[in-house]
């Protein structure tokens, strides 16, 4: 087990109004205030199982921040209270998820 963040993912890939095209120089930053801290209970290359002290919903789309791997997107395929399982968008690879096996437990 080991301790990792996450946040909602809020683009949901839908527009609701008709937009406009706009130019903007700079860069979206993540300030950060939407992450939440959840425990990885178990991982595997296709997902994770995390504990949360907010209850998450199936069919969720989130950011994990997972240490010495960054920020992976992943999908709340099942959830119960205060656990979810997780499955990455994409599988990780080879040697990240030899980096957080050393990490856990």
């Amino acid at each position: 087990m080991f301790a990792a963040e996450y946040e909602p993912d809020t683009d949901t890939g839908r527009r609701r109004t008709t937009r406009l095209p706009a130019d903007a120089v700079g860069a979206v930053q993540h300030d950060g205030l939407e992450r939440a801290l959840c425990k990885v209970v178990s991982v595997s290359a296709l997902g994770v199982r995390i504990q949360t002290y907010t209850p998450l919903r199936r069919g969720m789309a989130i950011w994990l921040t997972l240490p010495e791997v960054g920020r992976v997107a992943a999908q709340v395929r099942w959830a119960e209270e205060f656990t979810a399982g997780c499955e990455f968008r994409v599988p990780l690879s080879a040697k990240q998820f030899a980096t957080l096996s050393t990490i856990a437990i």
